[in-house]
C-alpha cells in the first residue's frame, strides 16, 4: 500500500504544479512557451484550478492515516 500512495503523491504534486503552470498562462502572467495558444485564454485559469484542486485532493488522500 506504501507505494501506491507514494505514487498518487508525485501525481498530486504534477497536477498542482502543472495546473498553476495552466493557470498563471491563462492570466497572461507566465508567458512561456511565447507562441502557446493558453496564453491570455481566460478558460484556462479555470482548467489550471481544477487541475491544482484535484491535484491537492490526491495528495490529501495520500498522506492519510489508516483507520483502525
Amino acid at each position: 500500500m506504501g507505494a501506491l500512495k507514494g505514487i498518487m503523491a508525485v501525481a498530486g504534486i504534477v497536477a498542482m504544479m502543472m495546473g498553476t503552470l495552466f493557470l498563471l498562462q491563462g492570466l497572461g502572467i507566465v508567458r512561456w512557451p511565447s507562441d502557446s495558444f493558453m496564453v491570455g485564454d481566460r478558460n484556462w485559469v479555470l482548467y489550471g484550478a481544477m487541475i491544482a484542486l484535484a491535484g491537492g485532493v490526491l495528495v490529501s488522500f495520500a498522506n492519510r492515516k489508516p483507520d483502525r
